[in-house]
């Protein structure tokens, strides 16, 4: 377990700086327009990044692909996971005309269910961990190509 403190670390920060964001668009009512949560990537991104970055520096010599890949994961998966339960929360007792506010936005009619929308953004997140891991990955990795 104690090769995952630093990214559940990482990943609480992470969501924390999620949750602020999210909380300060929904004081200007800006919360609806779905083109602010392109930041979230960028949130996120800087997030694993940092994960992978203090990894490296713990480990040392003994860094590998496995190491800073798992330590990306964690840490988005657990940002993911923790906002998840926090936008849950959030639409269903704090503000529960949020998803009629976001439907007449963009979907004009269109119902959507409340699970449909958790998963969603749950599956919006993994996505991004995944691809944003992978990218940063190439950035940190050892390469024996030039021996």
């Amino acid at each position: 377990m104690k090769k995952f403190t630093l990214p559940v670390r990482f990943g609480i920060a992470t969501s924390g700086s999620l949750i602020a964001y999210f909380l300060i668009l929904s004081l200007f009512n800006l919360h609806t327009n779905v083109f602010y949560s392109l930041f979230n990537g960028i949130i996120t991104g800087f997030g694993i990044f940092e994960a992978i970055r203090y990894t490296k520096i713990e480990n040392g010599k003994k860094f590998n692909y496995r190491k800073g890949f798992s330590a990306g994961i964690v840490t988005g998966f657990v940002a993911t996971l923790v906002f998840t339960i926090f936008f849950a929360v959030y639409v269903t007792e704090v503000n529960v005309n949020f998803l009629q506010q976001l439907s007449t936005v963009w979907f004009k009619n269109y119902h959507t269910g409340e699970g449909l929308v958790f998963f969603t953004v749950a599956i919006m997140g993994f996505a991004t961990t995944v691809v944003l891991t992978l990218t940063f990955m190439q950035l940190f990795k050892s390469s024996d190509n030039f021996k």
